[in-house]
């Protein structure tokens, strides 16, 4: 008796032709990723042929892939297969201590062990948490991230068009982020520029990390020593570029790891800390931003006090 094969079709589902107000949620968007974020599950390709060919259009008129949309823009969709939407996975809502907010611009002081967004195992973050806090907000997206185990100010868009300019004075260098770090060790000089190249690779059991790499992109640290413990030392760290991992790996390489990392660091020294102490963190926090507003062009200098642990450790350095 021959065996039946049967193919399981993907969860999916066609819509009819659609046509879509752009709304201030997507000013100044690129077509193609207005398209990416509409027609989930909707390989690229065909998005891409779909605009080629004159199917998607806006105003009716033909349009290319990156097109910037504006505010009142109509865009149509042509008939497509698109996965089924799953589970959405549930993020509580949650607030955060805010430092400064207006129309455009959010920027809260983000606690230590908190994701800054969900994924590699981790179900939800600061943006999800926010969103599902404030359900009628038509824009919230991050400008930029902190690892998880750093505290401080964190800065989030209300605007497209806010981000997109933040985005553009990130990379052109401007504004001015400063780190409080505790590190191992007696920082002999007052200030130094550390501007070792960094690379980003994977582990054997597929952790990403960074290291120093002659053929990496070219990070800048400057670091100022502010108060020596003898075995610490707590410094500012500016950063001049925004690496992933910039501040922790270029101390662990200077020989000043920082005290609590558990991937750069010492697994002694964050031992030492958490019995001695109850000192069980990363001491590495965000505390001073200086940006010119996206929208105003005032130019906006916020801080963010250390959090208590870090405060009281610091204390009992000083005993």
């Amino acid at each position: 008796m021959p065996v039946l094969s049967i193919r399981k079709e993907p969860n999916t589902q066609t819509f009819s032709v659609r046509l879509v107000n752009v709304t201030e949620a997507n000013e100044d968007q690129r077509l193609d990723n207005f398209l990416i974020a509409l027609c989930k599950g909707v390989p690229k390709s065909r998005l891409y042929k779909a605009v080629r060919s004159g199917e998607v259009r806006v105003n009716r008129s033909r349009a290319q892939v990156d097109q910037r949309l504006q505010i009142g823009d109509v865009v149509r969709v042509p008939p497509m297969r698109e996965a089924e939407p799953s589970a959405t996975r549930y993020a509580p809502p949650n607030e955060f201590p805010i430092v400064f907010e207006d129309d455009a611009l959010l920027v809260i002081d983000k606690p230590a062990g908190v994701a800054v967004h969900g994924g590699s195992g981790v179900s939800h973050g600061v943006i999800e948490q926010l969103r599902a806090a404030r359900p009628a907000a038509l824009f919230l997206e991050l400008v930029h991230r902190l690892d998880r185990d750093t505290s401080g100010l964190l800065m989030i868009a209300k605007q497209r068009k806010a981000l997109v300019r933040l985005h553009a004075m990130l990379r052109e260098g401007g504004g001015n982020k400063h780190y409080l770090a505790l590190v191992q060790g007696n920082v002999l000089n007052d200030r130094q520029h550390l501007k070792q190249s960094l690379a980003k690779w994977t582990t054997q059991t597929g952790e990403r990390r960074v290291k120093v790499d002659p053929e990496g992109q070219v990070s800048h640290t400057v670091i100022t020593c502010l108060t020596r413990f003898g075995e610490y030392s707590l410094i500012d760290a500016e950063l001049r570029t925004g690496r992933t991992h910039q501040i922790r790996v270029h101390l662990a390489h200077a020989g000043h790891p920082i005290v609590g990392d558990d991937k750069y660091g010492q697994d002694d020294t964050q031992a030492l800390f958490k019995s001695k102490w109850g000192f069980d963190r990363m001491f590495l926090h965000a505390t001073k931003l200086a940006i010119t507003h996206p929208m105003t062009g005032a130019v906006l200098t916020l801080e963010a006090p250390l959090p208590n642990s870090c405060a009281h450790l610091l204390k009992l350095l000083t005993k």
